[in-house]
């Protein structure tokens, strides 16, 4: 799940766990599907995969899913592995904003289906540009807060180039420039911190609050998008309330 604040958070209580098991490990493998295409099977000369490969492990994919995308990625089963990376931009209830990050071999399929996929659940499809301003690409280390404070974590990446650590609840979010993404996983890992994920992300420069009525809506919207098989992430400016998170649990 990739989101902001409480909305990362109510979001992943919402979430069904078998439903996003099944589309984690999809992610990851087509992560490493693509890494093996540009630069090949051998882990050793080719960072990428091995950091694609690495990731897929953390996250629990079974071994054998992993070796078979490496093969399928580099051609040696003889399937041919063609991915495109494409970015759609979308309006949601009450001034949000989605980015909806898409990886598929087949342009046209995706595009129809994040299209019917917006209009059918209440959004907009947003002219390019029109939202995407809204958003910096950022480098985000998640991890949960268990004993750890602000202070302590600030302590272990500040110099590996960390800018801000934001309070999701419980957990943090270690924000930093892409380039010093890697510096900072390795400053953890040195600590023996453990994290859940390091990845690239579109975070919003800032918030819009949704009421209940404009929360219910912005999930019906969002799992849409989210369900969809080439949609890589969905990032949004959406954020919720206590009161908000509050109301809809009552609901469910």
């Amino acid at each position: 799940m990739s989101g902001h604040s409480k909305w990362a958070t109510t979001k992943h209580k919402k979430a069904a766990i078998d439903a996003k098991r099944a589309k984690a490990f999809a992610k990851f493998i087509k992560g490493i599907e693509v890494a093996a295409r540009a630069g090949g099977a051998d882990m050793a000369g080719n960072p990428a995969l091995e950091l694609a490969v690495s990731k897929a492990k953390k996250n629990s994919v079974p071994i054998n899913n992993i070796d078979r995308a490496v093969k399928r990625g580099a051609g040696l089963t003889g399937e041919v592995v063609d991915y495109t990376e494409i970015i759609y931009e979308a309006r949601g209830p009450q001034g949000s904003a989605l980015l909806i990050e898409c990886l598929t071999d087949n342009k046209n399929r995706a595009a129809s289906e994040v299209r019917v996929g917006i209009t059918r659940n209440g959004g907009s499809v947003a002219d390019p540009g029109s939202v995407s301003y809204l958003f910096a690409r950022k480098g985000v280390v998640r991890l949960p807060k268990g004993e750890l404070t602000e202070d302590d974590l600030l302590m272990v990446v500040l110099d590996a180039g960390a800018d801000e650590i934001l309070d999701e609840d419980d957990s943090f979010a270690i924000v930093c420039e892409p380039s010093d993404l890697r510096a900072v996983a390795a400053a953890l890992d040195e600590a023996e911190i453990a994290y859940e994920s390091d990845e690239m992300e579109f975070l919003p420069s800032m918030k819009v609050d949704l009421d209940v009525d404009g929360a219910r809506k912005f999930l019906k919207l969002f799992d849409a998008l989210e369900e969809l098989d080439d949609v890589q992430n969905v990032y949004t400016n959406a954020d919720l309330s206590d009161e908000v998170r509050a109301a809809l649990d009552e609901e469910n």
